[in-house]
């Protein structure tokens, strides 16, 4: 076998027929908060598209050293975008926007 056609078999692309159409697929697209949960070692954010961000305390610390009972005085923003903790009601002065965790920061 030569050299010429050996390289031609190299780039040769095997090709499969797409089994579900792009329009089928879904995407992402509704990036607000539905329901908040906590664990001993997450926040989990449940998005109204479906998608569940499971964020670890250690991140917020604010929030990671509070006391479970004020982690749980929170409100969700009117446009659901944001987790608000307000420091008169649950002794936290933070707040958790979803985007942050939807984008990287490289």
């Amino acid at each position: 076998m030569s050299l010429k056609v050996k390289a031609e078999e190299e780039r040769k692309v095997k090709r499969y027929k797409v089994q579900y159409p792009i329009t089928e697929y879904t995407f992402p697209s509704d990036a607000r908060i539905k329901s908040v949960r906590f664990d001993d070692q997450y926040i989990h954010v449940h998005l109204m598209d479906g998608r569940i961000l499971s964020i670890p305390l250690r991140w917020i610390p604010t929030v990671y050293h509070a006391a479970p009972e004020m982690r749980a005085r929170f409100e969700i923003s009117p446009d659901k975008t944001m987790i608000i903790w307000d420091p008169e009601t649950s002794g936290i002065n933070d707040e958790l926007s979803v985007a942050d965790y939807l984008v990287s920061h490289e």
